[in-house]
């Protein structure tokens, strides 16, 4: 039940209904848009709801929704029913255009693979008639017209027509060329139509010179038009073509009228169907117009709303590009049914009132409202208001009896299914009697259990409500400092109504305040004194709170990312730890081999068992120093460091005290390179690489593909000399490996400070190249994926030599173009593996 009458009037909904039949396409939806009512069955609701989000959701996603604009045919398909009448070529364009539409419709949702349920079962009931469509295809052209060939008779009146209009107009022509001549007429006339018929236009005073028929003048009267008599034969039979050609239409308009019929019910029901997707998406656009969200609904009585605000109000800020305050609101059972607003004048109390009622209105009319996501709202059978003034001199009624008689009708009908709105509660009459009979029907609304929200600035409703179980307070925030109101509504408090700040501020004298306040009395006085106190205080510290949690929620993120980059810094530490150990487990490897090897040597020449036992025992301390160094990542490149000079000591100690054999005294082997060709498996020894030799493994032609130790390399055979086995074993044992201490540093340093982007713009070809391959080369050493180069476009010139230089290198993946947003051909962006 909704009271009173005019109940949509005072809560602004007649002008939400009136939005939504503006964004209607069709008479059809806008009709549908002023037809829709207050609901109180939850599943009718629901489905209301979940059709407009559905509807939303597609208007906000990318798929285009077809076009529902169609003209309302209802009464023209219903004419059609009697058999004889017929569609005009009109209506049955705009019959086509509407079929369309809705197989358009009914295969949107078909594709839309089950995302929008509730609108495509829908439009899964909904017949759509392909064969009528193409029917009227062939009959009808894109703009509506008859075709030629609808119909042979059609066809052959039409060049019938066609034929004799020529005719006509070149007999006319020369007749109009002689006139010209005999100065009869102008010599700018032309041939115009007059009543469907061809005429020549003619001076007043040579009308009679021209034989044929008058048939009009101009407004002056010194021009008659005349058809010359040689045309009037053919002009009357093309009059009877045209004649012929109309019942030929009509006849073909019949026909397809005929074929039209038995499916008008049919019809009639698709076009109630793309009507309601019309006003759906109209509702769907309004939505989306006041940021509306889809609550959640339940078949109880209660009230969470949060953030929620007044759709026109939001409109008509947002159009001034202003902000809206939103609302916070919460009634249920049992405890807080009924909420007594209080507060200043124009602070917002009445808006609050109505925002409550047009929410809750729209709500169970099926529209979406502008609350945020995870608001809760129950459903009310009755909402009753008593907002304004409802004297009436017809009824012999005053505003305190208009309002008196809503009290009588709201104490009568009122449940614990009702929502009542009732705004400035108690007015009208004297303060004391009306405070005393608004507390009396307020106790009696919260017996009956009702819901409610009221608006008063009687102090003992206020004191009620304190202490009454049902009833809350609530407060219109106000800025004492600025003496202006804040909008924002604040539950758990009663609010002062800041009268004489207010009078204070437009200007009222100071004395007439003074007596005021002396009148009034102090034990009132100190209630609003203290209430204001209270008000400014809890303002205070809910501020204070707010800085505590928004420090607290600082330092929360704080500790948190201070610990992820300890978390990271220990990963990393783990992982250069791991890396150390790896190089140290690789070199101990390598120095047992040669080791092993060098026994291996010894025992072949025959050497003394005792000398063999302490190089076993020197490599086991040796492995053992390592591996305990490599725990200590502080100390780990000095300890490697020692370890290898306190090996080197104890080699040249013993190869001083060790007594050659008559195998050893022989001259040393010699590293002489030989000077025939190099083949694929020969040892080799590199120029330049001191130290170091290599095995060939394939040739190509100039160049030789060379495996030193673990590395292989295409290397010039310019610079490979061939060696013998003996030779290359000497010079592993000979080479020194020196490990700088500082390399782990230098290339975290490198990691930390490398950027992957470097600009060569402006440098010569091969400087720039030069520039780019060591750049290559750290971003290889720091491990780096992506890098990108700006060269700039120029003539292309420099860009071209650098790429033909990274496809040189078998490491770089990848090299392209930058993205054109980023700059395009300007930038080479460089792929590592």
């Amino acid at each position: 039940m909704i009271y009173p009458d005019n109940f949509e009037d005072k809560i602004k909904f007649s002008k939400v209904r009136q939005l939504v039949a503006d964004k209607c396409a069709s008479v059809h939806g806008a009709e549908l848009a002023s037809q829709m009512a207050f609901l109180t069955s939850l599943p009718d609701i629901s489905l209301l709801l979940s059709e407009t989000d559905e509807m939303r959701r597609i208007l906000l996603s990318d798929n285009a929704f077809p076009a529902v604009a169609f003209d309302d045919l209802r009464e023209a398909l219903k004419r059609i029913r009697i058999e004889g009448l017929y569609l005009d070529e009109a209506e049955l364009a705009a019959l086509a255009h509407a079929m369309k539409a809705m197989a358009e419709v009914v295969r949107f949702f078909e594709a839309a693979d089950n995302n929008y349920p509730c609108l495509g079962a829908k439009a899964g009931c909904v017949a759509v008639f392909p064969v009528l469509t193409e029917r009227i295809a062939n009959i009808l052209d894109k703009y509506g017209n008859i075709r030629d060939n609808a119909s042979p008779e059609l066809l052959t009146i039409r060049r019938e027509i066609q034929a004799k209009q020529s005719a006509v107009s070149r007999r006319l022509a020369v007749i109009l060329k002689q006139a010209q001549a005999d100065g009869i007429v102008d010599s700018d006339a032309v041939v115009s139509i007059r009543d469907g018929r061809a005429v020549i236009p003619v001076p007043a005073a040579n009308k009679r010179k021209l034989p044929g028929i008058v048939l009009d003048e101009s407004g002056t009267g010194r021009t008659s038009f005349i058809e010359p008599a040689e045309v009037v034969a053919v002009n009357n039979e093309l009059r009877e073509l045209s004649y012929a050609e109309r019942r030929e239409i009509i006849r073909i308009l019949v026909a397809m009228s005929d074929c039209i019929r038995p499916y008008v019910p049919d019809i009639l029901e698709s076009y109630n169907f793309l009507a309601y997707i019309d006003f759906v998406r109209a509702k769907a656009r309004f939505a989306i117009d006041i940021d509306a969200a889809v609550p959640s609904v339940d078949d109880s009585q209660y009230m969470f709303w949060q953030t929620a605000r007044h759709p026109l109000l939001y409109l008509q800020l947002k159009e001034r590009h202003k902000p809206i305050v939103p609302l916070d609101i919460e009634l249920s059972d049992p405890l807080q049914r009924i909420l007594i607003i209080s507060g200043p004048n124009a602070g917002g109390k009445s808006v609050c009132l109505q925002t409550v009622g047009l929410l809750q209105y729209m709500m169970q009319c099926g529209l979406l409202v502008p609350v945020a996501e995870g608001s809760r709202m129950g459903i009310f059978r009755n909402i009753f208001i008593d907002m304004g003034d409802e004297q009436s001199m017809e009824n012999d009624l005053s505003t305190y009896s208009s309002h008196l008689t809503n009290m009588k009708f709201f104490v009568r009908n009122s449940n614990e299914a009702t929502l009542l709105l009732i705004d400035e509660f108690g007015t009208g009459t004297e303060p004391a009697l009306g405070g005393a009979i608004a507390e009396s029907v307020l106790a009696e609304l919260n017996r009956r259990h009702a819901y409610g929200v009221i608006t008063t600035h009687y102090t003992n409703l206020k004191h009620f409500a304190a202490q009454t179980d049902g009833i809350c307070n609530g407060a219109m925030l106000f800025d004492t400092h600025a003496i202006q109101p804040l909008f924002k509504l604040q539950i758990g408090q009663p609010g002062s109504s800041f009268a004489f700040e207010i009078a204070r501020k437009i200007g009222l004298p100071e004395n007439i305040l003074q007596d005021a306040r002396d009148k009034m009395g102090q034990d009132h006085l100190d209630f609003d004194k203290h209430l204001r106190e209270i008000i400014r205080d809890k303002r205070y510290w809910e501020m204070k709170r707010q800085n505590v949690k928004d420090a607290d929620k600082k330092l929360t993120e704080t500790l948190e990312r201070y610990q992820t980059e300890l978390k990271n810094i220990k990963a990393e530490r783990r992982a250069i730890l791991d890396k150390a150990k790896a190089e140290a487990e690789q070199l101990l490897a390598e120095a047992n081999k040669r080791i092993e090897q060098t026994i291996k040597g010894i025992r072949e020449k025959q050497a003394e068992k005792e000398r063999t036992k302490e190089l076993r025992s020197n490599l086991g301390q040796f492995q053992q120093q390592v591996t305990t160094a490599a725990d200590d990542d502080s100390d780990i490149e000095r300890k490697m460091q020692r370890i290898i000079d306190r090996q080197e000591r104890r080699k040249n100690r013993k190869d001083k005290n060790a007594v050659p054999t008559a195998e050893q005294q022989t001259p040393p082997v010699s590293a002489q390179p030989d000077n025939s060709p190099i083949a694929v498996g020969d040892t080799v020894s590199i120029d330049g690489a001191d130290g170091h030799s290599g095995r060939v493994l394939e040739l190509f032609g100039r160049e030789a593909l060379v495996a030193v130790g673990n590395l292989q390399t295409r290397i010039k055979t310019s610079r490979l000399s061939k060696i013998s086995s003996n030779a290359a074993r000497k010079m592993q044992r000979e080479a020194v490996v020196v490990i700088p201490s500082n390399v782990g540093d230098s290339v975290r340093e490198k990691k930390l400070n490398f950027k992957p982007e470097i600009d060569v713009r402006g440098m010569r070809t091969n400087e720039a190249v030069e520039c780019v391959a060591n750049f290559v080369d750290e971003a290889v050493i720091c491990e780096q994926n992506t890098l990108r180069i700006l060269h700039g476009k120029g003539n292309g010139i420099l860009r071209q030599m650098i790429r033909q230089y990274l496809h040189t290198l078998n490491f770089v993946a990848d090299v392209r173009d930058e993205h054109v947003q980023f700059g395009g051909a300007g930038i080479t962006v460089v792929e590592l593996k």
